[in-house]
């Protein structure tokens, strides 16, 4: 066909003119998979951008973020012409002149690089191709493009078809937008906004002339001109910038000369700025989103949302410091109990043999070690133990301090902390109002809020009265403290039960209902639990919010289940809110980049308490303050009375003071608290340290304390609300008179360690509800939350 063409150089610009026309439909319709990918026509009219989703607390406070590439993109009118003039000055000073590729500038590039100046010649518009759609990527590439020559010039190829489409789509501002919210500024920065946040703690519109230049100036290298790395590189580059812009006529000489001289002042410690970091809220509402999230086809990394919360964020930051300031003093407490001594104890109170070695063949450096000196115990046990700097937890110093411990020193340390969880809800609305799920995320990843399950102890024994109240009792019916025989049926055999109070001692007095429950009584608990059947006490359980597993044995009264914070919450909540069970929301609503609702939340509800008995079980946790000698009577120390202000609780203890408890319950709110060590062989010794009512309720008395004095909260003191159904059942009880010297009942009750899967029974110490210890056959915790600093 060409032969016919006389003209040879006609005929030979037609020949490249056909291979090229050929080349191109071949790279875009991928001919026989040679040549990789090419952005298609949507492609182009949707370009996939990865957005970081920001949280919200309620009240519209910036509390995390979510992203695979932290980004957060701008209008170009939000962009100052500083940042623009840099750019166009330093990446493509013809921008304004070409449709996407610069012959001018490659034919200029080419030249300076044979002369030993090498320097490239890639437009704005190519680079954006490049960013958007991955050109350069493997997985992009097809077979041609891994040959060395063949594949730069197809991977170029592609870039310039992909450039060409962008300009032919887009406006010169429209694709100056994209770059610039695309592009990487390094520590996972993508996009002027978040770079101007990440370096200088402000808007991309507040950038000023040098901040801007620096910026810039990285993009020829993120590492190499890392203002934070290489503050000295950086500076050269900035300045090599503002040269750029004074050759291009963006700034003037004068100019010039006094912006050389600046020095580069960075912000990179702005809460806000960090606010993607990990957080125990941002992990509880990125597992909450999971199902959401599949079943609406959304990813939180990615899409760009605005996730909005039902935390109130001075709520949060008033649980916050109460849980900070109550586990200073706790954690000093406990160090000072085992002072030059072994704390890691098991039930009958003797040191765990081999206790850290078996914590140390759990850790990834003892596997790497082993793998290592597979053949020579002593070098593994010389690295263990082998002082190295490290940065450890410290309730002092911000939270951290840098000291010289060994693996095994470090193993002790963090065995030895005591850590915390702890959940503020609306019981009317569902909405949780706090969450704090441990004393520090970045070295305590576990949630004590909804991951830990612990022993509730005496918190548990509501719902035992709950289930007296709807088998027909009354708060005023009156039982005995006395000893109880409890026996069970083993089938060939006959299993006896004595559980003890606290004290080791009986009253022998007829006690109303409310006062039983009011000081913790373990014998009237466990004569009401036979009364109704265990399995009425877990029946009232698991219709309140308790969703753990419950045994119904003897002893499920006193608490020697495991269950959640998150779950007690619940259970509490339910009586506070009528006998309807609402299911707690931790999300309200989430909006799309552009401020579209897609998903709003709201509680599910279920009535599963009669109304007039939920009241009657609030008029019952108002008696541990309102009865003689109840166990939350530790709230007087607190300003917390006024306006005739009423507030319920129960104090919780496990055996052995392994697990400290308080719930608290006020008008507006339903509070629950735990404290102990993740390692449950690990605790206080006696009830003056380690009971619930001098660990778990100082937290609620110092946050409650709080947020009354916090006037624009909105939370007042005040009585609870009254009954919205007649109350036919007897309440207003007598109020007991002691004359004589009886010992305070504590909240601890007692309880032997699990024999069977069907029977608990009495142990020699005054404590409480004690299942067994979930520890393997070394002894040693499988709920071990300790730092990744081992």
């Amino acid at each position: 066909m060409f032969r016919r063409i006389k003209n040879r150089i006609l005929r030979y610009l037609l020949i490249a003119i056909y291979f090229v026309v050929v080349l191109v439909c071949a790279i875009q319709l991928n001919f026989l998979w040679l040549f990789g990918y090419s952005p298609t026509k949507k492609d182009i009219i949707m370009p996939s951008v990865n957005i970081s989703t920001e949280l919200y607390t309620a009240d519209s406070v910036l509390i995390g973020r979510y992203f695979d590439e932290d980004r957060n993109p701008v209008p170009f009118d939000s962009i100052p012409k500083t940042v623009i003039n840099a750019l166009i000055a330093t990446e493509d000073v013809r921008f304004y002149q070409h449709n996407g590729v610069d012959f001018l500038g490659l034919g200029s590039g080419i030249v300076s690089t044979l002369k030993g100046d090498k320097r490239g010649a890639s437009t704005i518009t190519q680079q954006l191709a490049k960013n958007l759609y991955r050109t350069r990527y493997n997985k992009a590439g097809g077979f041609l493009t891994r040959l060395p020559v063949a594949g730069l010039v197809i991977t170029k190829f592609k870039e310039w078809m992909t450039a060409y489409k962008l300009e032919q789509r887009y406006s010169k501002s429209q694709i100056l937008e994209m770059y610039l919210n695309t592009v990487s500024f390094s520590n996972n920065a993508y996009g002027i906004e978040t770079a101007a946040k990440r370096y200088f703690s402000k808007g991309a519109n507040q950038l000023n002339q040098n901040e801007a230049a620096v910026l810039i100036g990285m993009l020829k290298g993120t590492t190499l001109y890392n203002p934070i790395r290489n503050p000295e590189k950086a500076f050269d580059r900035k300045n090599t910038v503002l040269s750029q812009m004074h050759k291009s006529g963006f700034l003037k000489k004068e100019e010039y000369n006094a912006l050389i001289k600046e020095k580069i002042v960075l912000n990179a410690n702005n809460r806000d700025v960090n606010a993607g970091g990990d957080s125990y809220l941002r992990a509880a509402v990125a597992k909450w989103l999971e199902k959401w999230s599949e079943e609406n086809n959304y990813d939180i990394y990615t899409d760009g949302l605005k996730i909005y919360t039902t935390i109130n964020s001075k709520l949060q930051k008033h649980a916050e410091e109460a849980v900070a300031k109550q586990m200073a003093e706790l954690q000093q407490r406990l160090n000072n109990t085992w002072a030059g001594q072994e704390p890691w104890r098991d039930l009958s109170g003797k040191v765990l043999p081999n206790f850290l070695e078996n914590l140390a063949k759990k850790t990834p450096y003892y596997a790497f070690l082993s793998k290592k000196y597979a053949n020579s115990p002593d070098s593994i046990n010389f690295f263990l133990n082998k002082k190295k700097k490290m940065e450890v937890y410290n309730w002092k110093d911000n939270g951290k301090i840098e000291k010289e411990m060994s693996t095994m020193d470090s193993l002790k340390y963090y065995a030895m902390m005591l850590n915390a969880g702890m959940m503020s809800m609306d019981p009317y609305s569902g909405e949780i109002k706090a969450w704090v799920g441990g004393i520090d995320h970045q070295y305590f990843k576990y949630d004590h809020v909804m991951q830990a399950k612990r022993q509730a102890g005496s918190t548990f024994k509501p719902f035992v009265y709950l289930a007296a109240l709807e088998s027909g009792m009354a708060p005023c019916d009156k039982i005995t403290d006395k000893p109880v025989t409890i026996k069970i049926d083993k089938g060939d055999s006959i299993e006896v039960w004595e559980p003890k109070n606290a004290d080791w001692n009986f009253s022998y007095r007829e006690m109303s209902l409310r006062h039983a429950m009011a000081r913790s009584i373990n014998s009237v608990t466990v004569q009401l639990t036979d009364k109704v059947t265990p399995a009425k006490v877990v029946d009232a359980a698991q219709r309140c919010g308790i969703t753990s597993r419950l045994n119904p044995v003897a002893s499920v009264g006193l608490g020697p289940n495991d269950v959640s914070v998150f779950e007690m919450v619940n259970g509490y909540a339910t009586m506070m809110n009528h006998g309807e069970r609402v299911t707690p929301v931790l999300v309200s609503k989430i909006e799309d980049h552009d401020g579209n609702v897609i998903a709003t939340f709201q509680a599910e509800r279920k009535q599963v308490v009669d109304k007039q008995d939920a009241w009657l079980m609030t008029y019952m946790l108002r008696g541990g303050m309102e009865e003689p000698r109840g166990t939350s009577q530790g709230l007087w120390e607190w300003d917390l009375f006024d306006n005739e202000n009423q507030i319920g609780g129960k104090t919780g203890t496990s055996s052995e003071y392994v697990d400290g408890w308080y719930m608290g319950v006020t008008k507006d709110l339903v509070t629950g608290i735990w404290v102990g060590c993740d390692e449950r062989s690990i605790h206080f010794k006696n009830s003056h340290t380690g009971e619930g009512s001098r660990t778990a309720l100082p937290i609620f008395g110092v946050f409650l304390e709080s947020v009354y004095k916090d006037r624009q909260l909105g939370y007042t003191q005040g009585k609870f609300p009254e009954p919205t159904v007649e109350i036919t059942k007897s309440y207003k009880c007598e109020t007991p008179r002691y004359s004589d010297p009886e010992p305070e009942q504590s909240d601890s009750t007692s309880v032997e360690e699990q024999m069977d899967e069907d029977f608990i029974g009495p142990e020699e110490e005054s404590t409480e509800g004690n299942a067994e210890r979930n520890q393997n056959e070394d002894g040693v915790s499988e709920n071990l939350g300790t730092s990744e600093n081992l």
